[in-house]
């Protein structure tokens, strides 16, 4: 018989996992930093590029520009928070001290990167839903021949994407100063928003599509076009983003530095 009620003793894993998880969703959304690059950036590259693509006359391949537009503009809002908005607060927390001091509490180092991870796929879910939103005001008409498989593919597209980048955040968060992360996770942002195949579809970036398909922006822009413009799943993208996800696991894993 216990002669304490409760019994004195630490919390499951679980529970701490989630109270750390729910700690750092609110920390991301209060960020106005963050919040720019979760919803802002990709609302106003949404409805600019849809208005812009309608006067230029953009060539999409017979689609209309926002059906083709919302699924890429999805992808960059994953891209935008699973490494840009991961690499820049975890260099910033390492600097400060506060990865080493959650290092030592009773929370350990694997609870501590899955609280990141589910506080990310929540905040990739309110993104996803803010776009979808936007999007369908638009006039966003989702390919759904086959409910069940488009769900399943773009499951799947978010997931492995999630995976690559937020592995890739970490890597570069966990190697440089929080100044240098800032500047290198911003500027990879712009470069992969501008010409990575994560907006636009990498047929439109002509002789170097080959070589974009291969960028994780690439493979997740493809990705999610595949699950909502052609109600397929496309496993070349997945295979290309898992290969990025397994690559950026290890580099974080051997030279991650905790401060």
């Amino acid at each position: 018989m216990n002669t304490f009620a409760p019994a004195p003793g630490g919390a499951a894993l679980s529970r701490m996992v989630l109270s750390q998880a729910r700690m750092e969703a609110r920390l991301m959304l209060r960020n106005g930093e963050q919040l720019l690059l979760a919803i802002v950036i990709p609302v106003i590259v949404l409805v600019g590029g849809v208005a812009a693509a309608g006067r230029i006359g953009l060539d999409l391949d017979g689609h209309r520009a926002v059906d083709i537009l919302t699924p890429g503009v999805l992808a960059l809002a994953v891209m935008s928070t699973a490494f840009t908005s991961v690499a820049i607060s975890t260099g910033f927390e390492r600097r400060y001290g506060v990865i080493k001091l959650l290092g030592s509490s009773p929370l350990p180092r694997h609870g501590l990167l899955l609280g990141k991870v589910v506080a990310l796929l929540n905040v990739v879910v309110l993104q996803l839903v803010v776009l979808v939103v936007v999007g369908l005001a638009l006039g966003w008409e989702p390919t759904l021949a086959h409910p069940p498989r488009s769900v399943l593919a773009l499951v799947l597209s978010v997931a492995f994407g999630t995976a690559a980048f937020a592995a890739l955040g970490l890597f570069v968060a966990g190697v440089l100063r929080a100044e240098a992360t800032l500047a290198l996770a911003n500027l990879v942002y712009l470069l992969l928003m501008a010409g990575g195949g994560i907006v636009l579809p990498a047929s439109t970036y002509g002789s170097a599509s080959g070589v974009v398909q291969w960028l994780p922006s690439g493979a997740l822009g493809e990705a999610m076009r595949a699950a909502l413009v052609d109600a397929t799943v496309d496993g070349r993208s997945l295979i290309v983003l898992a290969i990025w996800a397994a690559v950026g696991t290890v580099l974080t894993a051997r030279t991650f530095r905790w401060e």
